[in-house]
């Protein structure tokens, strides 16, 4: 539900970290827009922010390494046509603000000036889906510690064969405030915890390595015992199935994806293709598709910034819109791209809260929040059992997309083969090479075990990182193209 009641109540925390202190009000909002909008421009925004950061790391048993940060800025940008200019401060004060506007003003191609008439304050409609805590503050120094120095404790004894523990521990206090020239003032407060695990196993002189982890826009207290057990749990038994691994086979074959996390592929292979400049542009592999078939039936692919704690989910963009439950793909069929305002006013359609950026020092673009394909009717093990000869991918590490052809590579960091229905041995070394509209329409089986990741994923677009969140049933696709060793 998007209401502005828990605007209220985050504008007046937003004032009390990122205005108040620094001598500033409302009307100094006001009279910096209009310095922009005096010159001809389509849009223009203040974008203030204050972040507090704390990180901790275990290593060889002791942690090794804590560290605390604090930033906050302003970033003031201004929109002529598909022309944006952009400033930033680390410095809230009038004259800063004032500053940056008359810089970015100059972008207008009109040149002229104008008497503009202020638009009346409008507090934006936002969600309420995470609690506005400092997630810093729940718990203390010892009891961070202690909870790492469990995680490898937990770690090692669950195996001998288990030779080193690395431990980390995130937390992230986010608050942001947006004026817009038409008047629309919205805020956020945005807690953000991470926990994670690496194990390396030793046997026989191999060394191979495993990972788990979690988190999402909640306070510390939800890593308990059983989330750090599942964590652990994960680490270990990707290390120690990797140390029977046996170089993976190459060529075409059927590849079947698990639950979760290997959505990663669809984030990467489809999620970023249909974000809206590479459409506006042209440059992608979905442009100008709408209303087409671009996948099997049955495919149907979601953006959805609105899923209560997720790590992707946000109760507003940083543009200062309500985040949005989108369909981009539905039983086979394109049906929306991803837009920030710049590229939905382009594209003459509405922004659908994908109005992203890294910080007050970065300008917005279209990004996705959490990506993934709703569950079809197969039992998982049905779809497993149904491989004749292929490859069984059940967790990936890094990959990469092009998004003009929209070839993508995938190396999997944990999989299978399997033969006439039955897991063969673990792989090593499996890269999966494809097309992500070509992949699509190559779904054969899908699973009705959809799953999001479980709360670690960071996207990168040009230079620029936000955390997202991914998921997937159990999928088939005929016909992927694996790149081996064996």
């Amino acid at each position: 539900m998007i209401s502005r009641e828990p605007t209220i109540e985050r504008l007046a925390t937003a004032q009390n970290l990122l205005l108040t202190p620094f001598g500033l009000d409302e009307s100094h909002l006001s009279r910096a827009l209009a310095e922009i909008t005096a010159h001809k421009v389509d849009d223009a925004d203040l974008y203030f922010q204050y972040t507090r950061s704390e990180g901790w790391s275990l290593e060889e048993g002791i942690v090794k390494t804590g560290s605390f940060s604090i930033d906050q800025g302003v970033g003031v940008r201004a929109v002529s046509g598909e022309k944006t200019a952009f400033a930033y401060s680390d410095d809230i004060s009038e004259a800063s603000l004032l500053d940056a506007a008359r810089t970015v003003r100059s972008i207008s191609s009109a040149g002229k000036t104008a008497r503009v008439k202020a638009p009346a304050r409008k507090i934006a409609g936002s969600r309420s889906l995470y609690n506005g805590i400092d997630p810093i503050s729940t718990l203390d120094s010892t009891a961070k510690v202690k909870l790492l120095e469990k995680v490898e404790q937990l770690a090692r004894s669950r195996d001998p064969r288990v030779a080193q523990v690395m431990a980390g521990l995130a937390s992230e206090y986010d608050v942001v405030l947006v004026a817009r020239a038409d008047g629309t003032l919205a805020a956020d407060v945005r807690p953000l915890v991470r926990l994670s695990v690496t194990v390396i196993a030793e046997q026989n002189g191999r060394r191979e390595v495993g990972s788990g982890g979690g988190g999402g826009r909640f306070g510390l207290a939800y890593f308990d015992d059983a989330h750090i057990a599942e964590y652990v749990d994960q680490a270990v038994k990707s290390a120690l199935t990797n140390l029977d691994s046996r170089p993976a086979p190459a060529g075409e074959m059927t590849v079947v994806l698990g639950p979760g996390w290997p959505g990663i592929l669809l984030h990467e292979a489809i999620g970023h293709g249909l974000e809206g400049d590479f459409n506006r542009k042209g440059s992608s592999a979905f442009s100008g598709r709408i209303g087409e078939r671009v996948a099997a039936k049955g495919v149907t692919v979601l953006d959805d910034g609105t899923i209560a704690d997720r790590r992707g989910s946000l109760n507003v963009d940083d543009e200062g819109n309500a985040t949005q439950r989108n369909v981009l793909i539905e039983d086979g069929i394109l049906k929306a791209y991803i837009q920030d305002s710049l590229n939905a006013r382009l594209m003459k359609a509405k922004p659908t809260g994908n109005g992203r950026r890294e910080s007050y020092a970065h300008a917005p673009m279209p990004r996705m929040t959490n990506t993934y394909m709703l569950g079809g009717k197969r039992v998982p093990e049905e779809i497993v059992a149904s491989i004749k000869k292929g490859l069984y991918a059940t967790n990936f590490g890094g990959g990469q997309v092009d998004i003009t052809s929209g070839k993508f590579v995938f190396s999997a960091s944990e999989a299978y083969w399997v033969e006439n229905g039955k897991i063969q041995y673990p792989v090593k070394g499996a890269t999966i090479v494809g097309n992500g509209p070509d992949a699509l329409t190559r779904v054969t089986m899908i699973g009705n075990d959809m799953a999001l990741d479980s709360g670690v994923g960071t996207c990168g677009k040009e230079g620029q990182s936000v955390p997202v969140g991914v998921g997937q049933p159990t999928l088939r696709i005929d016909g992927l193209t694996v790149g081996g060793t064996a």
